[in-house]
């Protein structure tokens, strides 16, 4: 395992006893998640379930929960007789995932045009204002989770479930690809004032107009993704 990262983790996480793993567990997940988005960890990397058991002094079930999560999330890939190691993306891999999202959120942002409330597109105006006090302060981590928020009420007031669970189940593996996007330089800025052209249109109901900006915005992601972060094979 790589021991830059190890020692790093283990600073975070050892502040006290170990008596209750389920915190420990939120803090493997949130550091090996950090680790591999900033490059500590690289691709392929070996994570080592028994030396984490080891080294913390409990038993393998917390840290094989965590990498069962993160393997959900894309960001690990469990091998057999070989254990965890951090999954590897190509140029393919993003361009059809954000293909495919775009469709998706697109027709989503569509559906959604006509069924939103007046209390609903207030509450995605609240969402992106705080969007934009965590981009000024660079706060990837709950950007991340509140950037999520909008895009989860804008598609569930699409008020299809099959589409609803089919983003979802879409997003949740593709975590780590959306992560690395929104924490490039300046991306978290250009969200928050593509969502301000969304909410106008979602006002607007125009479906047309709504369903293409969405569509672009995630186009845009996976752009800025290739020619940042995922190297040309």
């Amino acid at each position: 395992m790589n021991k830059i990262f190890f020692r790093e983790l283990c600073i975070h996480t050892m502040k006290k006893p170990l008596e209750k793993h389920l915190t420990l567990r939120e803090k493997i997940l949130e550091n090996i998640r950090e680790a591999i988005v900033s490059g500590t960890l690289k691709a392929g990397s070996r994570v080592s379930e028994p030396e984490l058991a080891e080294r913390y002094g409990i038993s393998r079930t917390p840290i094989r929960e965590a990498f069962r999560q993160l393997e959900s999330e894309g960001y690990l890939t469990v091998i057999p007789r070989r254990g965890a190691v951090v999954s590897e993306y190509s140029p393919r891999d993003v361009e059809e995932f954000y293909a495919i999202k775009s469709i998706m959120e697109g027709y989503a942002a569509r559906c959604a045009c006509k069924n939103l409330s007046e209390k609903e597109l207030d509450r995605l105006q609240m969402i992106n204002d705080k969007l934009a006090e965590l981009a000024e302060h660079g706060d990837i981590k709950h950007f991340f989770k509140i950037h999520s928020d909008f895009h989860e009420l804008f598609i569930k007031a699409a008020d299809n479930e099959k589409l609803h669970e089919l983003i979802a189940g879409l997003v949740t593996k593709f975590q780590r690809l959306r992560f690395t996007s929104l924490s490039l330089p300046g991306r978290m800025a250009i969200s928050v004032q593509e969502h301000e052209k969304i909410i106008d249109a979602f006002r607007r109901k125009d479906a047309d107009l709504a369903e293409t900006l969405v569509r672009k915005n995630a186009e845009y992601g996976g752009r800025v993704l290739m020619d940042g972060v995922i190297p040309a094979k």
